[in-house]
């Protein structure tokens, strides 16, 4: 299935902002939804967000929404999170993943991208 890459994570004050990116190669982007997931130490890995391949539907799981913002950009096979208002417990590794529709669960997605670490420090 297509490749992903994730990149921008990395160490950030609380209440800060960063911007994660995921890269996507080898089928054809625009086909996939597109979703970001978080794994917190010691927890299971959860659904953060998703975006359907046309970029005009999204869907934020409780805990994140109205602090980040998911996007895409076809032209360029990449899709984004934006995350601002960070706190500690946003910390884990994140994870980039293509399904063929809008979904919320792991097991719908077909590709996974290798992760990005995450850490916001109080």
């Amino acid at each position: 299935q297509v490749q992903l890459v994730e990149s921008g994570g990395g160490l950030i004050q609380a209440g800060g902002s960063l911007r994660l990116s995921c890269a996507a190669s080898g089928r054809t982007f625009s086909n996939y939804a597109m979703g970001w997931f978080r794994q917190a130490p010691g927890k299971e890995r959860e659904f953060v967000s998703t975006i359907s391949a046309s970029g005009y539907s999204t869907y934020y799981a409780n805990s994140v929404k109205g602090r980040f913002t998911i996007s895409r950009d076809n032209a360029k096979s990449t899709v984004y999170l934006q995350m601002n208002s960070l706190k500690p417990e946003d910390t884990a590794v994140y994870y980039c993943a293509a399904s063929s529709g809008l979904a919320v669960t792991t097991t719908r997605f077909t590709s996974w991208g290798q992760g990005t670490q995450v850490t916001v420090s109080s």
